[in-house]
């Protein structure tokens, strides 16, 4: 693991701290120190250095001589979601949309050859694979994925793709790189994908892209049904076209809030501010 860093300003025990958050997961909530040096490959002394320090931290607590990570990791990912300003737009669309809809919406972000789930409104039924914020799946199997692979440039795609999933799924076939390239300029063309039970049984999605003030794509938006439920027909025919005027009202709020005059001015904690009226 050591020297993985290609820039001379590359902190190792940085890396390897982010390393040890990163290794708790929903199939891993809890870890010993052993377990969590086998999941890093890290030697047992040099994790329980970094365990004890994101302790002090307040970012892994310790119980019964297992640890686990604790609500203040959340502040990591939030301030990312918080600086863009996109979960507070998109979170009343998203309500409505599922309301119209009576099906699962969330927005994702790509991360490597992964997406993540950066907001989800859900429904009460019953799917094969369970997500929440933070989950993360092959991008070239989501609708989402396809409609955020689908923006990247080429010399981009082929690199992102050549990237590991770090979904801890089980492994799926690869897919033909000609049929997805021809797929994703399908999607770049028409604006939305569709993925029927390419990512499990029962599940088919269908997606659009979010985004920003200059026109990029940033993130996406689904409505995912179950497949016994909901035909393709009425996936694409019935909750597209609500998805998306739902994903070009969230990209037109976005860019709006973007484009704000917004400065910060801190008062003086001595100085009392006084308000007057003319």
């Amino acid at each position: 693991m050591a020297g993985r860093g290609s820039d001379p300003d590359f902190v190792e025990a940085l890396a390897r701290g982010l390393d040890i958050l990163s290794c708790f997961g929903e199939r891993r909530p809890r870890m010993t120190l052993t377990e969590v040096a086998a999941a890093t490959g890290l030697a047992r002394p040099t994790a329980r250095r970094l365990l004890l320090t994101l302790r002090e931290l307040g970012y892994v607590r310790a119980d019964d001589g297992a640890f686990a990570l604790t609500p203040q990791v959340l502040r990591l990912g939030m301030s990312y979601v918080g600086a863009l300003g996109l979960w507070d737009i998109a979170r009343p669309h998203l309500e409505g949309l599922v309301a119209q809809t009576g099906e699962s919406s969330s927005m994702s972000q790509l991360d490597g050859s992964d997406i993540v789930y950066v907001a989800r409104v859900s429904v009460p039924k019953i799917i094969t694979l369970r997500v929440e914020i933070g989950t993360r799946f092959p991008a070239a199997r989501t609708s989402q994925g396809k409609v955020l692979l689908a923006a990247l440039p080429p010399d981009t795609l082929h690199e992102t793709l050549s990237r590991p999933s770090r979904a801890g799924l089980p492994p799926f076939l690869p897919r033909d790189p000609a049929e997805l390239e021809e797929e994703l300029l399908t999607v770049r063309a028409r604006g939305w994908a569709l993925a029927d039970e390419e990512l499990a049984p029962g599940i088919r999605s269908v997606a659009a892209p979010v985004r920003d003030g200059t026109g990029q794509v940033r993130a996406a938006m689904n409505v995912t049904v179950h497949a016994a439920e909901t035909s393709v027909d009425v996936l694409v025919g019935e909750h597209l076209p609500r998805l998306l005027r739902t994903a070009g009202d969230v990209s037109a709020e976005w860019a709006l809030w973007q484009s704000r005059p917004h400065t910060e001015v801190r008062a003086d904690p001595v100085t009392p501010i006084r308000s007057s009226r003319q």
